[in-house]
């Protein structure tokens, strides 16, 4: 199973501090915000890794993370996306890399408080299709809502304003190689960007679609006050686990 890392975008919602710097660069508390999906996949079993990058600061990356070797790969890849035409599009890039094989996406934005490995195996042995994971927020208006009958989503509604769930979609999808397929038929959406929901939607139609809640937290980083609480979490993570001298 290969492991794509999203970490395009201009990130102009973290002006000033994204005018000379890559979002993704920016710290979580002790390390690079990148670092901390690319251990998610890691510790999940992926030994195949591509970063997805764009805008002034793309060769930051390289310098940064090298060959993979500090986090145990054999070695990561580089793919370069031009302009912000959203996700979807950005997951296009690595159908090369992908091949026939199944792949696990993350956003590079994405800080989770535990491993996903259980859930990661459990897709491995999924026949068909995609599986999404999903997380109670307060705010769900801010993501992508799935609308859930018993076991089965039925759909995903991006940022309703009026949500029918509390279950935000977190931003790790796991696909099997006809991701390609269905991001060549999207069409724009009216923020011209090609979009994950879309995506998922999909497969939710074609039935091919499971789902997996988590546990413990999970934030993005992407605004000042998501970027403040992921290195809150992350520091009372790290400063629990720090034995008393």
């Amino acid at each position: 199973m290969k492991g794509v890392v999203l970490a395009g975008g201009l990130g102009t919602r973290l002006y000033p501090l994204t005018r000379v710097t890559n979002k993704h660069l920016l710290p979580i508390y002790d390390k690079p915000m990148i670092y901390y999906p690319i251990e998610t996949l890691v510790t999940a079993g992926v030994e195949e890794i591509l970063i997805v990058t764009g805008g002034n600061n793309a060769g930051e990356f390289l310098r940064l993370l090298g060959d993979g070797k500090e986090f145990g790969l054999r070695h990561i890849n580089y793919t370069y996306q031009e302009g912000e035409g959203g996700i979807a599009e950005a997951l296009r890039l690595a159908e090369y890399f992908v091949e026939n094989d199944k792949v696990i996406v993350i956003l590079g934005d994405n800080i989770l408080e535990h491993d996903i490995k259980t859930h990661v195996e459990a897709f491995k042995n999924q026949k068909e299709g995609a599986k999404i994971l999903l997380k109670e927020v307060d705010d769900p208006q801010r993501f992508g809502v799935a609308e859930i009958e018993g076991n089965k989503v039925t759909r995903i509604v991006e940022k309703p304003q009026i949500p029918k769930t509390n279950l935000a979609v977190v931003g790790v999808y796991m696909y099997n190689a006809k991701v390609f397929d269905i991001t060549k038929m999207l069409k724009p959406s009216h923020r011209g960007e090609l979009e994950i929901t879309d995506v998922n939607n999909a497969y939710i139609r074609n039935g091919e679609m499971t789902f997996d809640v988590l546990d413990g937290w999970w934030t993005d980083a992407g605004t000042f006050e998501s970027l403040y609480r992921a290195n809150s979490l992350m520091a009372k993570k790290k400063l629990k686990n720090i034995e008393p001298g």
